[in-house]
């Protein structure tokens, strides 16, 4: 059997005006089980000057490329709350490959960065879903505030490291947030979900 991973990932760019000079980041939250016990890492990354939609991108691949040098041999579930990620790579991939990476109206934007993305992908028994970002998620959330801190300090993990979000859960609750949140369990009920088989939609709720 497939060991499933579940990979939440986001984005951030501090500028959202292309006129200006607009630093980026991108990080992941990654868990799977080792011996019966969940195991967290996680990885981030900036670019000086850049978009929500490269970053996604970026991040995207970033972490298909990591976890290839852990295990590619596993069940990925990557979970994002950019819908120009997971509706592009389900949605408007598929027909822009039959096309010869054309579509009807125009240029496609980023097209180096999805031909890459739908390259590694491939390499991969692997899903994308959706879910609302800055909803409360606290998985979700964890991987922003990844992302914000690498665009506002220029960071990069420089590959997976042990997660700090325990921690940050912790801290979270000190201030009354999350209280019954059980980060094992949801990840248990994600990890049933992939054992049984199940396709995803694209908003799944993960």
């Amino acid at each position: 059997m497939r060991r499933p991973v579940v990979v939440y990932l986001d984005e951030s760019c501090l500028v959202n005006d292309r006129s200006r000079i607009s630093p980026g980041g991108a990080g992941g939250l990654i868990e799977t089980r080792s011996h019966g016990v969940v195991e967290r890492r996680e990885f981030f990354l900036s670019e000086p000057n850049t978009t929500n939609n490269r970053m996604a991108l970026t991040g995207a691949i970033t972490a298909l490329r990591l976890l290839e040098a852990v295990s590619s041999r596993s069940q990925f579930l990557l979970v994002s709350d950019s819908e120009y990620l997971v509706r592009g790579i389900r949605e408007w991939v598929p027909n822009w490959i039959v096309r010869g990476w054309r579509r009807r109206s125009g240029a496609i934007e980023n097209v180096e960065l999805w031909k890459t993305f739908a390259s590694t992908s491939m390499r991969f028994d692997v899903q994308f879903t959706w879910v609302r970002g800055h909803a409360g998620h606290p998985k979700n959330e964890y991987a922003d505030a990844l992302a914000v801190g690498a665009a506002k300090a220029q960071g990069n993990s420089d590959g997976i490291r042990a997660s700090r979000f325990l921690e940050w859960l912790e801290g979270c609750r000190a201030a009354g947030r999350y209280l019954d949140y059980d980060a094992d369990a949801a990840f248990g009920a994600l990890e049933r979900r992939l054992v049984a088989g199940e396709k995803f939609r694209l908003d799944a709720g993960a």
